[in-house]
């Protein structure tokens, strides 16, 4: 699908080709329930604390004879009965954490972004980049978009610029793709995104949730995911090097070999690709298992030309390091 940019003026300077399976998500309202409600819990810092009976000082002696008196049977001053005395059930120091899958709160961020797109509230916009770091700039800014409602700007990276700029203004926060959350995007009813903030959501996230479209394409834009259609060459046949910095945690590995990986030091997939398949069985515990599932995620995400298949053979020390990934 294509969604409109506008400018800072708040007129329109073109169309941008997004991936159906980032922005076309069905609502998924029970998913954003739970992620919503685990961030909430996450929040909560747990320290409350009351003094029970045994940890209030005092009380040792029983305050009048167990008969005789006619009033009734105390065995202490500090029960919770009396004035001054312990609490009964009172809060404690306590976790509150509830674990969520990485893979719900990836598709809870989407559903809610797709939503945005489903309702007409999310904007595309350029020109954030320029904005001077000034309130004045940035009801400006608000004021050419006709946005009077609370706001969530969303840019590639960190820009100080925007964050200081609108920092003074009430219901209006800015944020990047890397820590966009479901929190604030249901705090929030318009969502503003910059081009490149669209791109690099399309990187984090676009493919992961397959089959949950039903109209999937495959991005066109290169840029957004670092392939095209027909493999990781461009039409001059050189390697595009966009996917240099997509990091391995992107492709859904087990976590057995993501960690062998990251323990040898190849954090990205630009990294692998720099590796033959000798130098990557060398690997403590990189095995031949490791090696083939490591081809068929970066075959399933376009990353490969060519698949390594299960009956090769493992090379022996002294053949050519060939059919490297």
């Amino acid at each position: 699908m294509k969604l409109d940019i506008k400018n800072k003026a708040g007129a329109g300077v073109g169309e941008l080709e997004v991936r159906d399976d980032v922005f076309c998500v069905p609502e998924k309202s029970d998913l954003v329930h739970q992620v919503f409600v685990s961030q909430l819990a996450n929040k909560r810092q747990g320290t409350a604390k009351t003094k029970n009976r045994s940890e209030v000082s005092g009380g040792g002696a029983k305050p009048r004879p167990q008969k005789g008196s006619g009033r009734s049977r105390q065995g202490s001053i500090r029960s919770p009965l009396w004035v001054g005395g312990g609490r009964a059930f009172g809060p404690s120091p306590r976790s509150y954490r509830k674990k969520v899958p990485k893979t719900m709160r990836r598709l809870a961020i989407l559903s809610l972004i797709s939503d945005r797109v489903r309702n007409g509230n999310l904007i595309l916009v350029d020109g954030v980049d320029d904005l001077e770091a000034r309130t004045k700039a940035a009801v400006g800014f608000l004021g050419g978009l006709k946005v009077d409602e609370s706001a969530l700007i969303v840019t590639d990276e960190v820009k100080n610029n925007a964050v200081k700029a609108f920092q003074n203004i009430q219901r209006v926060e800015t944020t990047h793709a890397q820590v966009l959350n479901a929190l604030d995007l249901i705090n929030k009813k318009k969502l503003i995104m910059t081009v490149d903030a669209v791109k690099r959501v399309e990187a984090l996230w676009g493919g992961v949730y397959k089959g949950l479209v039903e109209t999937h394409q495959p991005a066109e834009d290169v840029e957004s995911v670092g392939v095209t259609e027909s493999g990781n060459l461009d039409e001059s046949g050189t390697t595009i090097s966009e996917h240099d910095s997509i990091v391995l945690e992107e492709l859904q590995l087990s976590t057995r070999t993501l960690n062998i990986l990251k323990g040898a030091g190849l954090d990205k997939v630009g990294d692998v690709f720099g590796q033959s398949k000798t130098d990557l069985l060398k690997i403590r515990s990189f095995g031949e298992k490791s090696y083939i599932e490591l081809q068929s995620k970066l075959s399933e995400y376009g990353f490969l030309t060519e698949n390594l298949h299960p009956e090769n053979k493992q090379p022996s020390d002294d053949a050519d390091a060939k059919g490297g990934i």
